[in-house]
């Protein structure tokens, strides 16, 4: 018997659902406000909640996060008199398990509920078998909710054979990733084979993949085997893959869907049983619309796609980096452990980190080697153009606060607080210019802005900007 919980403001459509739900063999607990959805779903578990969208303290779709925040976190079925094509994908986004109206048939509310009940089940089992495994110990650092997000899709990846591609801005821990999959895999005896698409040379590229046989051209005095026959029961990783020469791709597209290819200069064909993780920091979608990228090795490739957040959009895990970073960089160089003034933190926090970890970690051994024999590091010890881009950033806000309307507060609040309450308004407004310049038109929207569709939809639900039709 699973425990449901209705959140609704309708007495009669719960008292209907209810009847259905209690029909099939389950207890139902109702709420009338959002509010009281939340605690209640914080006192008890439950298997399925029914989410209505517009409700009178708020819009249910906003609420979806914290419901399935927990662990054990219940399936989400939106149920709502007022269907939108766009609401239904932000809902879909978030983690619904479904997205009903209110005039569906009493036998589309019980199918939905007995396959969200019948997923749950599998999904619970299937974390029992892999709440054992610890990526902190592959070199992933961090709490924030966006990377464990990203650490649980990879969890489920690694488990299973299928191709992988991860996305993400230079420096996010790409490559970090794809060796945890290596690692935590079947394959983790066997070799995980780096390609640097980027690094590849034109005349060399297919002798360096495929290999070759003695003869084969004027240099190949011996048979040389090819990366893609070295990664053979291990790890094939091919890094910046947005850079392969579509001449190339049309290839490897047949490599990838048979694991058989001819070395050059061979008469026959030899097998490499490999696991593909590929890897870019570009927009392969948009490159198939271009037609720089092929749609079909595109699909191929990206059975689980892993987005990996910017360093600015998990600020709360740059402590934790700063810490482990430094204490390898001091290991490694036979320096005494650093301590950090708040302030030392608090401008690294600050940076807004183009280069992501890679940046974080750079700067740090710059920062450890100038102040080597010096205990504590301070901001001083930072390079000078991270010091004048927080100082000016700073400058900049309070500047602008003459002509806007900042937050205002009864007591003047701690510096952090202040500043988060001016970056979250600078996003809102950002993000209300970029959809009247985009026409509301998600795709231009990305376009313009460099974000991906998952990101863009992320940030419109946490500002609250509906999508208009």
């Amino acid at each position: 018997m699973a425990n449901i919980l209705i959140i609704d403001d309708e007495p009669l459509m719960c008292r209907s659902l209810s009847l259905v739900i209690q029909q099939n063999g389950h207890q139902t607990t109702c709420a009338g406000t959002l509010a009281a959805g939340l605690e209640k779903n914080s006192a008890q578990t439950f298997d399925v909640i029914f989410l209505d969208v517009n409700m009178p303290d708020g819009n249910g779709l906003d609420c979806i996060q914290q419901l399935i925040s927990h662990a054990n976190a219940p399936e989400i079925i939106i149920i709502t008199g007022f269907g939108d094509p766009h609401g239904a994908e932000m809902a879909i986004k978030c983690g619904a398990w479904d997205y009903l109206e209110k005039g569906a048939s009493v036998k589309e509310i019980t199918l939905s509920l007995l396959r969200a009940l019948q997923y749950r089940e599998q999904k619970l089992a299937s974390q029992s078998l892999t709440s054992g495994i610890d990526f902190k110990r592959e070199g992933i650092i961090g709490t924030s909710k966006c990377l464990k997000e990203c650490q649980d899709l990879l969890t489920q990846a690694a488990l299973c054979d299928a191709s992988i591609l991860i996305t993400g801005e230079t420096g996010t821990g790409k490559e970090l990733f794809a060796r945890a999959v290596h690692i935590v895999s079947e394959r983790r005896a066997n070799k995980f084979v780096v390609v640097d698409c980027a690094a590849l040379p034109d005349n060399l590229i297919e002798g360096l993949l495929f290999g070759h046989e003695k003869g084969a051209f004027t240099s190949a005095d011996q048979s040389r085997e090819g990366l893609i026959l070295q990664a053979n029961g291990g790890t094939l990783f091919l890094d910046e893959v947005g850079e392969m020469p579509l001449t190339l791709q049309k290839v490897f597209l047949r490599v990838l869907q048979e694991r058989r290819f001819r070395p050059i200069g061979s008469n026959r064909e030899i097998e490499s049983n490999f696991r593909l993780v590929a890897a870019t920091n570009r927009n392969l979608q948009q490159m198939v619309q271009e037609g720089s990228f092929r749609s079909d090795l595109l699909f191929r490739m990206s059975t689980f796609a892993i987005e990996l957040p910017a360093l600015r959009e998990r600020s709360d895990d740059i402590s934790l980096l700063v810490r482990h970073h430094a204490d390898k960089i001091c290991s490694q160089h036979h320096v005494a452990p650093k301590d950090f003034s708040p302030e030392f933190v608090q401008m690294l926090t600050a940076y807004h980190w183009p280069g992501n970890v890679r940046e974080l970690v750079n700067t740090l051994e710059r920062t450890i080697a100038i102040a080597r024999n010096e205990p504590v590091l301070f901001p001083k010890h930072l390079p000078m153009q991270i010091r004048i881009e927080v100082t000016r950033q700073s400058l900049k806000k309070g500047q602008v606060s003459t002509d806007t309307n900042f937050p205002s507060f009864e007591s003047l609040p701690q510096l952090s607080d202040y500043r988060d309450a001016i970056y979250l308004q600078a996003e809102q407004k950002y993000l209300y210019d970029l959809m009247q310049k985009a026409d509301n038109n998600i795709a231009k929207a990305c376009e313009i802005s460099g974000l991906s569709t998952s990101r863009l939809y992320a940030l419109l639900k946490k500002q609250r900007i509906p999508l208009q039709r």
